[in-house]
């Protein structure tokens, strides 16, 4: 078992490279390069508690392919009275940075992202694992009129927030991440969507709560698997950094440079239900559009 999700990812990545490969032919319509920043709050809240996330980066587009950016994350946690030692805190994540590679095709849209973190914030309050962490992801996706399927692929030492969970903890150990689902423009400027996920650790695993100070253990008679809610920091096997499930969510691009979602997550492997919402700013946008006037 601990052989397939290495070999998995492998065969996934290959295709991905192979299709990406085959439908560079074509020259892409040019993109506009310069300067980036975008500010985001959002907030995830389920039966662990509460998890806000104000994100803000800045960063530069070299090319119509090549991107970078850096950000620093702060979080706002309000642990659930029902959790062991429940915990509330606040504090900076860990600062990161993007290397963005994108090639946009009629036939197929692609884009790969690596992100590199340093391990500057406070492991005791599950903001960060206490070593560097780095995650690879890359994204098939093609539109069909007003629907758009995507598939996504990962390999990283951590399990990384997204915009539809912030998660309740933070994980330090080899995995390989997978999601696949589509979005369909349904009105003007707002669109819905859906997805299903997988994450599939391999090799020795440590969880860190962001909801408990409860010292640590290796996760034995946790509910459903949520060593989080139990102890502060897990060490054991595979099974506990392990987590499948699916998304759905609705955006609306409210101006051109702001943006809404929420969304709903169900952990199937914690037996999780969250809701999630998010607001961002598209402060490089904002800036190019006051420089043109």
């Amino acid at each position: 078992m601990s052989s397939c999700p290495i070999s998995c990812f492998t065969v996934l990545i290959i295709a991905i490279f192979l299709a990406a490969s085959a439908f560079a032919q074509a020259k892409p319509p040019a993109q506009d390069t310069g300067l980036t920043s975008y500010v985001e709050f959002g907030g995830t809240t389920n039966s662990a508690g509460q998890v806000y996330e104000l994100d803000s980066n800045i960063g530069y587009k070299l090319t119509e392919h090549f991107a970078m950016d850096m950000g620093v994350p702060i979080y706002f946690v309000n642990a659930s009275s029902s959790t062991t030692g429940a915990t509330s805190s606040s504090g900076l994540g860990n600062p990161s940075v993007n290397l963005r590679w994108k090639y946009l095709h009629p036939a197929v849209n692609f884009a790969s992202v690596v992100t590199g973190s340093a391990p500057l914030a406070d492991s005791k309050l599950g903001l960060s694992t206490g070593r560097a962490t780095f995650d690879w992801t890359n994204r098939l996706d093609h539109s069909f009129s007003r629907v758009t399927p995507f598939l996504e692929a990962g390999f990283s030492n951590t399990t990384s927030d997204s915009r539809l969970f912030q998660r309740p903890y933070t994980t330090l150990g080899l995995n390989s991440h997978f999601r696949g689902g589509a979005e369909a423009d349904v009105w003007k400027s707002i669109s819905v969507g859906a997805a299903a996920y997988d994450i599939q650790p391999f090799g020795n695993q440590t969880v860190f709560s962001r909801v408990t100070g409860t010292p640590g253990g290796n996760g034995a008679g946790a509910t459903h698997g949520r060593n989080f809610q139990s102890s502060q920091q897990t060490t054991g096997t595979a099974d506990i950094a392990r987590d499948n499930g699916f998304s759905t969510w609705v955006d609306a691009s409210l101006t051109p440079y702001l943006d809404a979602e929420v969304g709903y997550t169900r952990s199937v492997h914690y037996d999780l239900n969250s809701v999630s919402f998010s607001l961002g700013l598209n402060v490089g946008h904002l800036l190019r559009r006051s420089a043109h006037q």
